[in-house]
């Protein structure tokens, strides 16, 4: 949008006012600026952009009212069926506020106009996650409109404490966000680094959640995000009940959280919902998981060329024996067996899903047998790199670094066996422990090691009446989420 009408005043003359907007919008198709009279010969003007707002409601609630019974321009508000009013003499305001859904309402002779809201584009309906599938659990998630999002989350906390903040980043697609906490649980601290990183944002345009999320994350090239997205508002809601921050970008479902704990990637909504020795069972899983998808294939790989002596002689025999004829290096074979992996991921997901599924059922079986068959992998390959895969699968959120970290650790395994792997091990670990996210230790409760919050709420899942407090690391003022119980 340009410039022209910026910093100015809205005329006495609505065809002045008219002649601004035009030439704001570029004479634009979807912009409607209609003049009417009133029966008294009252000549008024009425812009919106098409398809933003109600027609039905435009012409029942609004121009009806006024052709028919305006008398006097005092009497607008009250001719006026809508609760969503408010005088403004900005011509930028009104402007602006067009792209929101609102209509701007002028009077000849006046130099003040209304602006009503009447928005009411198409949205999609509240469904399912994709991402996020729970057994047990709500399975609303959310969608892309802020205002749905904000009553979604609005309905789960029902407290006047819970604040909304809203921003407008974008100078071109002056996008709406929202940061949501709770007043009084919120981790101060942790709100103003919020604030201050979204201030000085400056860009042309806000597509997605992932815009902000790199323009405000601590580190950038980390390979796993120190900020956390969600689609489920009953996720989005218990971390906002922690103390943090959680920011709604609209036109998009996924919902920023921060600050962000290494160990939430690797637990659940659903673990709360479940009884704690089973949710317990189930991150020892996902645990022993996310250490098969990163580290198998590089062992697999050092074990073969450097420590033989290592592997089980019934089993060296055997993986020996379907190795014979493969032409390939192990190293090059694993390789190129993760490569097919993540080709027949990629198409599967960009293709529609009746294709999507034939393409993985051909890449997954058809090709791997035949891949098999030809000589050109072993059988034994196929079997580990398959188990990396489908461990990868029970930890989506870490999808993007466990797949850049799983070639690093196998060229480790290639160069230098065991010895690389344990090295690419530490730095892993290092690296990954000394991250922050917005002043919060990523590796909390591990580094800095405490230990009340590692044993209620990391590898294991206490019963709910014995975690008494807030996690330490992200906790403000107020400390006590519930009241001790009584003891039976």
């Amino acid at each position: 949008m340009s410039d022209m009408g910026d910093d100015r005043m809205i005329s006495r003359d609505i065809s002045e006012n008219k002649e601004t907007i035009k030439n704001s919008y570029h004479n634009s198709g979807d912009l409607i600026a209609y003049e009417f009279e009133t029966i008294s010969n009252i000549k008024m003007l009425i812009c919106y952009i098409e398809g933003f707002i109600d027609r039905k409601i435009l012409n029942d609630d609004i121009l009806k009212p006024l052709v028919i019974g305006l008398k006097d321009k005092k009497d607008i508000k009250k001719l006026i069926f809508n609760t969503k009013v408010q005088e403004e003499s900005s011509m930028e305001r009104i402007i602006n506020e067009l792209n929101n859904g609102k209509v701007g309402l002028f009077i000849e002779g006046e130099k003040i106009a209304y602006l009503i809201e009447l928005s009411s584009w198409v949205k999609r309906n509240i469904e399912k996650p994709g991402a996020e599938s729970v057994v047990r659990g709500p399975k609303e998630g959310f969608i892309e409109d802020i205002s749905v999002n904000k009553v979604l989350l609005r309905k789960i906390i029902r407290n006047s404490n819970l604040v909304y903040e809203d921003y407008i980043l974008g100078t071109q697609t002056k996008t709406t966000i929202s940061l949501a906490y709770i007043k009084g649980i919120v981790n101060e601290k942790v709100l103003e680094e919020v604030r201050k990183r979204i201030s000085i944002i400056n860009i042309d345009a806000i597509i997605e959640s992932g815009n902000i999320e790199e323009l405000i994350e601590d580190h950038p090239r980390a390979l796993f995000s120190t900020i956390s997205n969600a689609e489920k508002p009953d996720v989005v809601a218990a971390k906002i009940l922690e103390g943090r921050v959680a920011i709604l970008t609209d036109g998009t479902p996924h919902v920023l959280v921060v600050p962000k704990l290494f160990i939430e990637g690797l637990l659940t909504s659903e673990d709360y919902y479940l009884r704690p020795h089973y949710a317990t069972f189930l991150r020892a899983l996902r645990y022993i998981s996310f250490f098969t998808a990163i580290y198998l294939p590089g062992i697999f790989v050092a074990l073969q060329l450097y420590h033989q002596e290592m592997i089980p002689t019934t089993l060296l025999i055997s993986a020996a024996g379907a190795r014979e004829g493969v032409p390939l290096p192990a190293a090059l074979e694993v390789f190129i067996m993760i490569m097919a992996l993540e080709l027949t991921k990629e198409s599967g997901l960009r293709l529609p899903k009746s294709i999507g599924m034939t393409v993985s059922i051909v890449g997954a079986l058809i090709l791997g047998q035949a891949a098999v068959q030809a000589g050109i992998v072993s059988g034994l390959t196929v079997i580990i790199v398959s188990i990396a895969a489908i461990a990868e699968f029970t930890i989506p959120e870490f999808t993007h670094g466990i797949v850049i970290s799983r070639i690093i650790i196998l060229i480790l395994g290639a160069l230098a066996g065991i010895f690389g792997i344990t090295i690419g091990f530490m730095i892993f670990t290092v690296h990954i422990l000394t991250l922050e996210s917005f002043g919060v230790p990523f590796g909390w409760p591990i580094a800095p090691m405490d230990w009340e919050g590692f044993k209620k709420d990391t590898f294991t899942r206490a019963p709910i009446w014995k975690m008494i407090y807030r996690p330490k690391a992200l906790r403000g003022n107020n400390i006590k989420r519930q009241v001790p119980p009584r003891k039976m």
